[in-house]
C-alpha cells in the first residue's frame, strides 16, 4: 500500500496438552511450546511491528512459587527484543548449572517463561499510544490463583465511553480510559463475581478453603463470565484470555469483524489471527485449521477439555475486507486467489482506458503487497490477447503466411517491474520543501522499457490519502515519458473511516472525501456539506443505537464512482507531469465478487456492521467540520 496504514494486532495461544517431560523426550526441549509461540508471532509480525508481549502460565507448582512470567517490548523489533531477553536468561542459567538442562522438572519448578500455556501478543500503536504500558498481554493480579487475568486482543470497541461508565457504575475506579482497560476491568468484575459465587457452592458442598480451590478450578463457568461481560461490547474483535490457574478462552466478536483459527491434536491447542501461520508452524493441512465462529468463544480448561461456547448471537458474517486485501498474509490460499480475483476483476475498466490496446502497454505494480493482483491483472491481460490473436487469426480466412500467424501467436502481454523500493532511504529533514523531495525518491523506477507511444498501468492494492502518489509516484513514472499514467486500486474508494481495527479515524484525510468536497464546490452545492453536519449533531443524542444513520454518505450521494475518480486524477496531476493521468478503482461488486465470503465493506459502503460504526462515522464528520483533529472514537 503506497499509503501506509497501520493495523492492530495479531494473537498467538499455545496450551500444551502433555506433561513438558512429554515435549523433552519428543522433540529435544521443554521449551517446546515458547519455540511455537515464537514462531506464531514472528510470522504474524506484519500485524504489528510497534510492540510485542507474552505471557506464560505453570500450572501444578507450590504455593511461594512464580507461575506467571510476562515480558513486554516496544523496541524497535519487539518480538526479537522479547525473545532476545528470554534467551539469555535460559542460556545464563544453564551456563551456571549445566547439569539442570536435563531435568525438567527444575526447570519447570524454577526458571521463567517455561509453562503449560502461552499467550503472545504483537501490535501497531493506535488508540493509547504507544507507550510500554499500552503493550499487550495485560495483566490484572490477584492473590487468588482464579482472580489472575490476562488479555490480550486484536479490537477496538467503539463504545469505550459507555463502558467506562458502567466500571464506574460497578464501583471500579478504571486507571485508564483505554478500550483494552475497560475490556480487562469488566471481565475481571465479572470473573471475581463468578469465583465469589463458585466459592459459595464449595463452601455449602463442605470443603474448606484449601480444598474449595481444585472445586473452583473444576467448576469456574467461563461462558457465563464472558456473557455477562460482553453484553454491552460494540466493536471488532478477538479476544484471548488466561486466567492464573489455567483455564484460556479465545472470543469473536459476533460479525466476524476480526479475524481468528484454531487447531488442535493430542499435543497442542492453538489458536492465531491468521490460517497459513498454524499451516506452516505445526505442519498440519489446511482443512484441520478451523475458523473461531462468530460470536462463539473457544474455551479450554485447566484439565485440557476444549469446546466451542456460544457467548454472544450471531449477526450476519462481515469480516473485514481490508484483511482479504493488504493486511493479512498472502500465503493463506483463499487469501491468495482472493488478492488474484481482484487484480482480474478490475481488468475490464483498465482495457476501456487503453481503448483495448494491450500491445501498446506496459503493466506493472506497486511493491509489495499488490503484487499478488498484479497476477490476476496479468492473466486477465493474457486471456483477452488470446481472445484478440484467434480474431485476427479468424479473419485472415487462412489466408495468413506462417509467418504472419507466428508474429500474432507470438505477441505477449509487457509485464514489467517498474517501481522499485528503496526501503533504505530515511527523511531525515522536518523542513517541508526539503522533505517533500526525498520523499519523490522513496520509489526507483527502471529505465529504458517504456515508450513515449505506451500506456503505463500501474496496480495499488488501494489509494487511502493519495500523498505517496502525488509526491512520489506519479512523478517518478512520469520520467519514463508514457502517454498516459493509469494508476488502478484493488480496492474501491475508501470514503469512510474505520473503527474495529484499522487506523483510519480521520474521514477528512481520504482523498475520496476531498474529491467529493470538491465537486460539491464546483457544482455550488457545498450545502449539503453543512446540512450533513447538522443532521449528525442533531442525531448526537439519539438514545436508541439502531436508529443512528450514517449522514455523510449524502456528501457522496450526487456523484458517479466515475467522477469522483476523475477528481482524484486531477487532485494528484501536479504542474509538470506531463502525461495524461487516470485513476481507476475496483468496484464494490468487484470486490464482493473476488471475496464472496468477506462482506465487510463499511470502508466503501459506509455500511457498518455495528450501530457504533455509524456513530462513528458522525462523529468523524463533525470533527472534520469543526476542524477538530482528535479521533472519533
Amino acid at each position: 500500500m503506497s499509503d501506509f496504514l497501520k493495523h492492530e494486532c495479531g494473537i498467538a495461544l499455545v496450551r500444551l496438552l502433555k506433561p513438558l517431560q512429554y515435549y523433552k523426550d519428543k522433540y529435544g526441549t521443554a521449551f517446546y511450546g515458547l519455540n511455537k509461540l515464537y514462531l506464531l508471532m514472528e510470522k504474524q509480525h506484519n500485524r504489528g511491528q510497534d510492540g510485542a508481549g507474552l505471557a506464560s502460565i505453570k500450572f501444578n507448582v507450590d504455593p511461594g512459587t512464580r507461575y506467571i512470567s510476562r515480558i513486554r517490548s516496544n523496541k524497535t523489533q519487539p518480538i526479537q527484543d522479547i525473545f532476545g531477553q528470554i534467551n539469555n536468561r535460559i542460556n545464563d542459567i544453564f551456563e551456571k548449572d549445566p547439569e539442570k538442562l536435563e531435568d525438567v522438572k527444575w526447570q519447570e519448578e524454577n526458571m521463567p517463561y517455561i509453562g503449560n500455556l502461552f499467550l503472545g501478543h504483537v501490535r501497531y500503536g493506535t488508540f493509547g499510544g504507544n507507550s510500554i504500558e499500552n503493550v499487550h498481554p495485560f495483566l490484572r493480579q490477584s492473590n487468588w490463583k482464579h482472580k489472575n487475568l490476562i488479555v490480550a486482543g486484536n479490537f477496538n470497541m467503539t463504545n469505550s465511553g459507555e463502558l467506562m461508565k458502567e466500571l464506574i457504575t460497578l464501583g471500579q475506579h478504571p486507571k485508564e480510559a483505554t478500550d483494552t482497560v475497560t475490556v480487562m476491568e469488566k471481565i475481571g468484575h465479572f470473573l471475581e463475581d463468578e469465583v465469589a459465587q463458585t466459592y459459595k457452592k464449595a463452601k455449602a458442598a463442605g470443603f474448606n478453603k484449601k480444598q474449595a480451590s481444585p472445586f473452583i478450578e473444576e467448576n469456574l463457568d467461563i461462558q457465563r463470565i464472558l456473557k455477562r461481560s460482553s453484553r454491552n461490547w460494540d466493536g471488532g474483535y478477538a479476544m484471548a484470555g488466561l486466567l492464573g490457574h489455567g483455564d484460556a478462552f479465545v472470543l469473536r466478536d459476533p460479525s466476524g469483524i476480526r479475524p481468528a483459527f484454531w487447531y488442535q491434536d493430542d499435543e497442542v491447542v492453538v489458536v492465531a489471527s491468521e490460517r497459513p501461520v498454524i499451516q506452516t508452524t505445526f505442519n498440519v493441512p489446511i482443512e484441520e485449521v478451523q475458523e473461531l465462529p462468530r460470536g462463539k468463544a473457544l474455551i479450554i480448561k485447566k484439565n485440557g477439555s476444549t469446546s466451542l461456547e456460544r457467548v454472544i448471537k450471531k449477526r450476519e458474517k462481515l469480516s473485514c475486507s481490508f484483511e482479504r486485501i493488504y493486511f493479512s498474509r498472502g500465503s493463506d490460499a483463499d487469501i491468495y486467489q482472493e488478492r488474484k480475483n481482484l487484480g482480474k476483476f478490475v481488468f475490464p475498466e483498465i482495457l476501456k482506458s487503453i481503448n483495448d490496446d494491450i500491445s501498446n502497454t506496459v503493466f506493472t505494480y506497486i511493491p509489495n503487497t499488490a503484487e499478488t493482483s498484479f497476477y490476476g491483472m496479468m492473466e486477465a491481460a493474457e486471456d483477452v490477447l488470446n481472445q484478440q490473436k484467434t480474431a485476427e487469426i479468424l479473419a485472415g480466412g487462412g489466408k495468413l503466411s506462417a509467418q504472419r500467424v507466428t508474429e500474432i501467436l507470438s505477441e505477449r502481454p509487457r509485464f514489467e517491474k517498474i517501481a522499485i523500493k528503496d526501503a533504505k532511504l530515511r527523511t531525515f529533514i522536518t523542513d517541508d520543501s526539503s522533505r517533500d523531495d526525498l520523499v519523490a525518491h522513496v520509489y526507483d523506477v527502471t529505465y529504458g522499457v517504456v515508450k513515449p507511444t505506451d500506456n503505463l498501468v500501474i496496480i495499488d492494492d488501494s489509494i487511502v490519502r493519495g500523498t505517496t502518489l502525488k509526491k512520489s509516484i506519479i512523478k517518478i513514472l512520469d520520467r519514463l515519458s508514457p502517454k498516459k499514467i493509469v494508476v488502478v486500486s484493488s480496492a474501491p474508494q475508501i470514503r469512510y473511516p474505520d473503527c474495529y481495527g484499522i487506523d483510519m479515524a480521520r474521514i477528512g484525510d481520504f482523498i475520496a472525501f476531498k474529491a467529493a468536497l470538491e465537486l460539491l464546490k464546483e457544482r455550488d452545492m457545498y450545502h449539503i456539506v453543512d446540512e450533513v453536519y447538522e443532521k449528525c449533531k442533531a442525531q448526537q443524542a439519539t438514545e436508541e443505537k439502531e436508529d443512528i444513520v450514517n449522514f455523510v454518505k449524502e456528501v457522496y450521494a450526487p456523484f458517479t464512482d466515475e467522477e469522483i475518480s476523475a477528481k482524484i486524477a486531477e487532485m494528484l496531476k501536479t504542474d509538470g507531469i506531463n502525461a495524461e493521468v487516470e485513476i481507476i478503482y475496483q468496484t464494490v461488486e468487484g470486490l464482493h465478487n473476488s471475496c464472496p465470503k468477506h462482506k465487510g465493506d463499511w470502508y466503501f459502503t459506509g455500511d457498518y456492521p455495528t450501530p457504533g460504526g455509524h456513530r462513528v462515522v458522525n462523529q468523524a464528520f463533525i470533527n472534520f467540520y469543526e476542524g477538530n483533529n482528535k479521533r472519533a472514537y
